[in-house]
């Protein structure tokens, strides 16, 4: 599996989470679940991404940008993660800070899919894209296993 065929199989499963928690209500356990599993995907999948996909992106002049510009976004995310950590599901505040980072996310994928991508597709060999995939795979399960500390937005 290459390194785009392995990004997009966690962006499909973040598209489906957040679209899943906006269909749940108040303090309820399925809300509660489903916003712990986006937390946890989001945060291994930013990590393994920044260290397997972005880190090597940032060494051609033509990705180096669009690299950074990915690695902020993560950034801006883990910030409205955090936000919502300190509100009650209850809330009447919650589901309008979920739809911020939802369209967050939807924005950010939309910009690897139909840019970055594209973009990465030139610079990188077809090695590179191979072995990026695996390391990738690697990096991601490690994260997602909770084996190590992902982000501040984990809690």
């Amino acid at each position: 599996m290459n390194i785009f065929e392995a990004l997009r199989l966690s962006h499909d499963t973040q598209r489906a989470l957040a679209t899943q928690l906006l269909e749940t209500q108040g303090e309820s356990p399925e809300r509660n679940r489903l916003f712990r599993e986006l937390k946890h995907e989001l945060a291994a999948h930013a990590a393994a991404e920044e260290r397997c996909f972005y880190t090597p992106l940032i060494g051609f002049d033509e990705t180096m940008a669009q690299a950074r510009h990915g690695m902020s976004e993560h950034h801006e995310m883990d910030k409205l993660v955090d936000e919502l950590n300190k509100l009650e599901f209850s809330s009447p505040g919650w589901l309008p800070h979920f739809r911020q980072l939802r369209d967050k996310i939807f924005h950010h994928l939309e910009d690897e899919e139909h840019a970055i991508f594209q973009l990465a597709g030139k610079v990188l060999t077809e090695g590179q894209k191979n072995s990026l995939g695996k390391d990738y795979e690697t990096e991601f399960v490690t994260f997602r296993q909770g084996k190590m500390p992902v982000s501040s937005a984990e809690g």
